[in-house]
């Protein structure tokens, strides 16, 4: 009796289908350029939004705010639907995701340094925002009266009710909080942390049991799986109808005089999120010896669809895909990394939050000390670790970052006109760096199998889920 439920290597004897497998769903979207229609839909918003907007006197301000809600609706639906799916979509790939490793060991290792390498990432790419930000100075291009009159006419589009400033002393209950009491409300209020780490603490359960025990829970995750995978890709059909709805609303608002003052602030996080992206293909000469551009090119699908759908969880089955039969990172490596860095690694939202905080606190005229800038730092590595992989979370969390540092958060609405488009360039960054983790640790953690053997056990597991249809395969012999 004892040795029933003492097995040696649980994680050899379950297996369940990749995430990758789901790539279906994101097939369509790739062939009919979805990247090509928001970019059309993103130039026909800002034009839509000039013409209507106060600069031609067209439409008055009641008039002007009235349609430009309306024309923004399918754009709060898309936001809507994939805020709405990517909590079960990230809970059920983290825990199908260990269940996928190799060995218990392995699996630590990867865990341990994936995270450790997230977060010297986020705190490196907070460094580049503030320095940029620091030495460009965007926040001088901006005009006081165009100031008011944003905050005027958007006061409606912040809220700062409930955000008090960080305190050193409440860090040790915080750090404590991360376990969830009540999983359930975690999920339900999106507490992407306390999702996280439920997760893991169920995936590693699961893999601790006896297969039979643990394959049903693991069969309805597939399905789960699988229904946020076609919620995905229907809110995509919203997309480029989407971004033309948002931009045009915001242009409209703002108008051209204030949109020309915000061209600093946008290329200078553009400037960021370059070099991050530089830093990454660095990375990966050094630890590869390939050339970065040949690296570019084989993720260059991923990129356009994050890029689309600015959700880094929404694009996992490609990445998981890209990763394994694009770069040659192992089966066991890719499913674990993926739906974890889709949650903790947000460099590029993280980059984004650092200049946003700075650019504001030039604006108005606030002062920042090497303590509110180590503060700033502090607060965006935990914000960022916490966000969840959808579209326009970052601004959400911005109100917290500008709150610890004395920062009116009513100046939001100075830069969510032009969030869109930064929100799809942080968002490709963000899955570039889940990519290259990917690589790293591939080269990093051995494990007992090399790739091709991981491969070939893969394409002979997938043969048999063929045979027998089956979503999660055990194995009660040796093979």
């Amino acid at each position: 009796m004892s040795g029933k439920y003492n097995l040696p290597d649980p994680l050899t004897l379950i297996h369940p289908r990749s995430l990758k497998n789901l790539n279906y769903h994101l097939q369509e979207l790739m062939k009919g350029r979805l990247w090509l229609k928001i970019m059309i839909g993103m130039f026909l918003g800002i034009i839509t939004g000039l013409v209507l907007g106060p600069s031609t006197g067209i439409l008055n301000p009641e008039m002007s705010y009235t349609i430009g809600e309306w024309m923004a609706l399918p754009g709060y639906l898309f936001l809507a639907l994939l805020q709405m799916i990517v909590v079960p979509l990230v809970f059920a790939s983290i825990i199908r995701g260990i269940a996928s490793g190799e060995d218990m060991e392995q699996l630590k290792k990867i865990g341990l340094r994936t995270v450790g390498f997230f977060l010297v990432t986020t705190a490196f790419a907070i460094l580049v925002g503030l320095t940029l930000a620091l030495t460009i100075n965007p926040g001088n291009y901006i005009s006081n009266e165009l100031v008011q009159d944003t905050m005027v006419s958007n006061v409606t589009q912040t809220d700062s009710s409930g955000l008090r400033a960080f305190d050193m002393a409440e860090l040790p209950s915080m750090i404590t909080t991360v376990v969830p009491t009540n999983p359930l409300g975690s999920l339900a209020t999106g507490q992407m942390l306390q999702v996280v780490i439920f997760s893991i603490i169920i995936g590693v359960a699961l893999v601790s049991m006896q297969p039979l025990q643990s394959k049903p829970l693991l069969e309805l995750l597939g399905s789960l799986q699988e229904v946020s995978m076609t919620v995905v890709r229907w809110s995509m059909l919203l997309a480029p109808v989407a971004v033309f709805g948002l931009i045009s609303k915001f242009t409209l608002n703002l108008g051209i005089d204030a949109l020309l003052g915000m061209l600093v602030y946008v290329g200078t996080v553009l400037l960021g999120l370059l070099l991050m992206l530089i830093v990454y293909m660095l990375i990966i000469l050094v630890v590869t010896r390939k050339n970065p551009l040949t690296f570019l090119r084989s993720i260059r699908d991923v990129l356009l669809l994050a890029f689309s759908t600015s959700s880094s969880a929404a694009v996992m089955p490609l990445s998981i895909k890209t990763a394994e039969e694009n770069i040659g990172v192992r089966p066991s490596v890719s499913q674990f990394v993926i739906p974890l860095g889709a949650t903790i690694n947000m460099n590029g939202t993280a980059l984004y939050q650092s200049i946003a905080a700075v650019f504001l606190a030039q604006v108005f005229g606030v002062d920042l000390s090497f303590v509110d800038l180590l503060l700033i730092m502090v607060t965006v590595v935990g914000a960022s670790i916490g966000t969840p992989s959808t579209p326009g979370v970052g601004i959400v969390i911005l109100a917290m970052i500008l709150n610890s540092v004395g920062i009116p958060t009513s100046g939001i609405a100075l830069i969510i006109g032009v969030d869109r488009i930064l929100d799809m360039s942080r968002t490709a960054v963000n899955v570039t760096g889940d990519l290259v983790t990917c690589v790293i640790m591939d080269k990093w953690v051995a494990g007992k199998k090399t790739a091709n053997e991981e491969f070939i056990e893969v394409a002979k597991r997938e043969a048999q889920r063929r045979v027998h249809d089956e979503d999660v395969i055990v194995v009660t012999t040796e093979e």
